[in-house]
Order: structure tokens, then sequence, then C-alpha cells
């Protein structure tokens, strides 16, 4: 989740985070923001702005996550919620606090802190930032798989976002898309998708359109398009690896099988089922096996 730099301020520290914001938002580079990032904090720590220290730290956070990077600093984004009287950057924490405990699988805890960040939300009268609470809202809800309530607060985002393209759109075409086609509302689905997919390509954020065509490749399955599944699959693989985005590479391994498995090459279909189990479970030498045997798409949420 990404801030606004400190209105009305051009000090070194506040341009470094204005500028680790355009790399992530605009250009998808997150090791370039966060490197914008650590900057700001170090300027701000130096010159004693601990509002300033406190926004470049939640926005380091934040971009570290997107990286799949271990949270050991949540407690610090939790004294951020408890302490800061800037109201934007208490925002910034419980969202990333939230975002966080998503990150574990632990939905309850998360969902406090979602809820907490759209309260902070709500009162700043920030259209661009309900819009994010409103969508991290949905991603909790869609990682329990209540697609239906997700797809409410998704379509409230939208109508919430700014018109214009951008990355932060782009994401949540994405992940309504993929709920629409989970639901067997396939047009509407890739009437979401195929956009997306053309304004992160158009930003070059790579790491966001192997997500894109992940869902893209789960949608062609759905309807039997081995080919063109496989196509949006080898392609998200292929930048998932580029990119180390570990959990994109796990889902993109599950629907390559699947793929291959569905066209009759089943040697292909074990052998990335067996590639997936050496590196995400080794110690369940049954699971090549098992999934050669059971439709994967009844197995997985890509966006858990």
């Amino acid at each position: 989740m990404l801030s606004d730099a400190l209105r009305g301020k051009s000090t070194y520290g506040h341009l470094e985070l204005e500028s680790g914001i355009v790399a992530w938002n605009e250009q998808g580079q997150l090791d370039q923001a966060i490197t914008h990032f650590e900057s700001a904090m170090t300027w701000a720590l130096e010159q004693g702005d601990s509002d300033l220290w406190d926004r470049a730290f939640c926005n380091r956070c934040a971009a570290e996550m997107e990286l799949g990077r271990a949270p050991e600093w949540l407690p610090e984004l939790r004294q951020i919620v408890l302490r800061s009287s800037d109201p934007e950057n208490a925002f910034l924490a419980a969202y990333n606090v939230a975002h966080a405990y998503e990150l574990e699988k632990d939905f309850t805890k998360a969902l406090f802190y979602a809820r907490i960040a759209h309260d902070r939300c709500a009162k700043l009268r920030r259209r661009d930032w309900l819009a994010w609470s409103k969508n991290q809202t949905a991603n909790l809800l869609l990682g329990q798989s209540h697609f239906e309530e997700a797809c409410t607060h998704y379509e409230h985002a939208l109508e919430l976002m700014p018109a214009p393209p951008s990355v932060q759109r782009a994401l949540i075409l994405d992940n309504l898309g993929y709920c629409r086609i989970v639901q067997g509302r396939h047009d509407e689905g890739f009437t979401l998708l195929f956009p997306a997919l053309r304004t992160v390509r158009r930003f070059g954020a790579e790491r966001y359109e192997a997500r894109v065509r992940l869902s893209l490749c789960w949608g062609y399955l759905e309807l039997g398009r081995l080919r063109r599944a496989l196509a949006h699959g080898l392609r998200a693989l292929e930048l998932a690896d580029r990119h180390n985005d570990v959990e994109s590479i796990k889902n993109a391994h599950y629907l390559l099988g699947e793929a291959y498995n569905e066209l009759g090459c089943h040697d292909t279909a074990r052998d990335f089922f067996t590639r997936l189990q050496k590196r995400f479970y080794p110690d369940a030498v049954h699971v090549p096996e098992l999934l050669m045997a059971v439709d994967v798409r009844n197995l997985i949420n890509l966006k858990a």
C-alpha cells in the first residue's frame, strides 16, 4: 500500500519518499522503491522528523511484503497504529499490519486491523485510500473463499479508484476478474482481466503481469482452451521466476501441471507436479500422484 508524500514538502527526505512511490506505483520497481524509502528514513532520523520516518517505514514495509520477505518489523507497525498523531500514518500502519497477518493466513487478526484502517481512512476522506481499504477487505474475504461478498467490495473499490489506467486499478480488475471466473461468469471475468493485463504490461510491472496471466490461465482452463492456458501459464512462470515471486511460482506449477494433464501430456504434467512437491512440500512424496488424479482447481485459491 502506497502513500503520497507529505504535502507541501520539498526536502531531500520527502523527495526520496516521492521517488520511491513513483518507482513502485508507475514502474513496478520494488527494490528501487525500497532504496528510496530507506534513504527517506535515514534523512528523517537525522532531522528528527518522526512523521516522515513513520511514513517512509510504512511504505518500505509494504514493499518488503510484496517481495515476500518476512515482516519482522510487525511490532513497530503496531506501535505506529497506537502512537501516531498523524492519521495518514496510522492508516498506513494499520493497513500494513492487516496485510502482514493476511500473508500469515491469520484472517481474524487481518480483518481486525483492516477495520481499523478503514475507520482511519473514512475520516481522511481520501477516495484513493478508501478504495485500497475496500480492496484489502475484499482480498481477505477472497482468501476465505467468500467470493460474492468480495466482489461487492472490489466493485466499490473500482468506483472509488481514479479512472485513468494504473497498476493499482489493474490489480483490482485482476482480483475481481478472477472472482467472476470462479463464479462461472466467464465473459465478465475476461472483460476485466484483459484491461488489467494491458495496463500492467504498459507500465512494465512484470511481477503483477505474472499474477494476471495466472488468472487468465485459470480462466482458459475453465473453458477447456488448454493451449491458451499453457501460453499464459508458461509466461507467468517465466516472469515469476525472474522476480522470485514464490506464491506465483507455486500456483503456476499447479496450473501448468493441470493443463498438461488435461492435454494428455502426462509425463510433462507429472514433472511439474514433482517440481512443485520437491520445492514446496518436500515431506509429502505422494503429492504428484494425488494431483495427477484430481482437478487441481478444486484444491487452490489463486488469491488466498
